[in-house]
């Protein structure tokens, strides 16, 4: 299991379900992107995964989760939550949609439980990583085990840079 240091909502939702997963803590005060997470915790950067919010055409926030080095294409993120189109939230509003800061958003424990989707490509590795609530922390998780309690689907939802 992990260290007891940092009992973020995540980490209290990952133990009440029985996940296995591993706390990562690292020094950092301010927002840095997923790539300098990845460099300064020596996680895989094809297994590191950035959460994003968006709201849809009707008004309904949706959670995307994806590779760090990877981009939402739209239209796919639109078609997995039954959307006509959906937009990034703005960085000013994360807190009050979420809970959490630019830089801590994570796929559990938000304010409310949002639809949630995570990219098809985490079925390809046993561990990933995502946030874990909060700037300075990681947990590496089963993405299975993640979808499951964040009730997420798996869906392809990325692009290529040019595609």
């Amino acid at each position: 299991m992990a260290k007891r240091e940092a009992k973020t909502n995540v980490v209290r939702i990952l133990e009440r379900n029985k996940a296995e997963y591993e706390l990562i803590n690292y020094e950092c005060d301010e927002f840095i992107d997923g790539m300098h997470t990845a460099k300064i915790t020596n996680a895989p950067v094809e297994q590191s995964y950035k959460t994003l919010v968006m709201k849809g055409k009707s008004g309904g926030y949706y959670v995307f989760v994806v590779q760090i080095a990877m981009e939402v294409d739209m239209k796919k993120a639109a078609k997995a939550v039954g959307e006509k189109s959906v937009e990034m939230i703005h960085v000013k509003d994360i807190t009050s949609i979420t809970g959490y800061v630019r830089g801590g958003c994570s796929p559990l424990g938000m304010k409310k439980q949002f639809p949630t989707v995570i990219d098809i490509s985490a079925q390809d590795y046993d561990w990933i990583y995502v946030s874990g609530g909060r700037i300075g922390t990681t947990v590496k998780v089963h993405p299975k085990q993640l979808a499951e309690i964040a009730r997420a689907i798996f869906y392809d939802i990325t692009s290529k840079e040019g595609e």
